[in-house]
């Protein structure tokens, strides 16, 4: 009886409290609305995955082949070519850039001059603005060995001409990958890291400032244990991403030299599925993308919470 009444209580309090922050919740529909339609609402289509998929006939009137799709999927080498490119991709991505963004935001932290500040943050903020097809053209004028950028400044100062270029060599266009994502994003994730500094304790450095630390000990012993979970969290988001691997960007800037070391699942699919045909075959392979996503950052959750952080789920 008691347990009842508790329980009917609670609910009455959750009532009153949306009703009291009604204004709120009205506003969270349209999020609501445009997950559920773009997010979920596709899911449905997996069924094709077990299916040869006629676009005529429709998902009602498709034969059903069972796995045959993953069958074909696990045999091809294709398969492996793409998931051993889609691995190492993020996984350069995630040890060379995860980190800048936490330098950069505790170096930016320190800064005194807000002008100064506000230039340095609105300069690198600025990459993240610009689509990755006007940086492949870009890329394309600076590297140009006939007519780059580069090569006309290597002219002026009497310097030998650049022969090659960095997006056609299969043995560097993954590092060009990485840096080019760097520089596009880093200074954008720093708002996170900056924001979660600001809400740092002052008082923590003035005792650590009374215990004789100097700024570096303090970014170690206070900084970063403060913003250590904010970290873990956008870390395990980062890890849940990996077979994402950067879909716009290897689009605009892969070319038919380096697609052996730079086709990743997403653009595979839609070379295959979208230009091919091939929908079934590509649902598949996309689910067990989506498989892999899935085991990895509730993983990654699973392991921040046994070295003691809160985690994400």
């Amino acid at each position: 009886m008691g347990a009842a009444a508790g329980s009917e209580k609670s609910k009455n309090t959750l009532l009153k409290r949306m009703y009291r922050d009604r204004q709120y919740y009205l506003l969270l529909i349209p999020g609501f609305l445009l997950t559920f339609i773009f997010k979920y609402l596709p899911m449905g289509g997996l069924v094709i995955a077990f299916q040869e998929f006629n676009i005529f006939k429709g998902i009602l009137n498709s034969p059903w082949t069972g796995l045959e799709n993953f069958r074909e999927v696990f045999s091809s080498h294709d398969f492996t070519r793409v998931f051993r490119n889609t691995l190492l991709i993020s996984l350069y991505k995630l040890f060379a850039g995860f980190p800048i963004p936490i330098v950069l935001s505790l170096m930016l932290n320190e800064l005194k001059n807000r002008i100064f500040k506000r230039s340095v943050q609105t300069i690198i903020y600025l990459p993240h603005f610009i689509s990755w097809v006007i940086i492949s053209g870009m890329m394309l004028s600076f590297f140009s060995p006939v007519t780059g950028a580069i090569n006309t400044v290597r002219d002026f100062f009497g310097m030998a001409r650049m022969t090659e270029n960095f997006l056609t060599k299969a043995n560097t266009f993954r590092g060009f990958l990485v840096v080019t994502e760097i520089w596009k994003e880093c200074g954008w994730n720093t708002i996170i890291y900056l924001a979660a500094i600001s809400t740092v304790d002052q008082s923590l450095y003035d005792a650590a400032k009374v215990d004789g630390a100097k700024k570096l000990r303090q970014i170690l012993h206070v900084t970063l244990p403060c913003v250590s979970g904010v970290i873990v969290i956008l870390l395990i988001l980062s890890i849940g991403f990996m077979m994402d691997a950067g879909f716009d960007q290897i689009m605009a800037l892969q070319n038919d030299l380096v697609r052996d070391v730079s086709d990743i699942f997403d653009t595979f699919t839609f070379r295959k599925g979208i230009s091919g045909g091939r929908y079934s075959y590509t649902t598949a392979v996309s689910m067990f993308k989506s498989i892999i996503s899935l085991i990895l950052i509730l993983g990654a959750d699973r392991f921040a919470k046994l070295i003691g952080e809160e985690g994400l789920i």
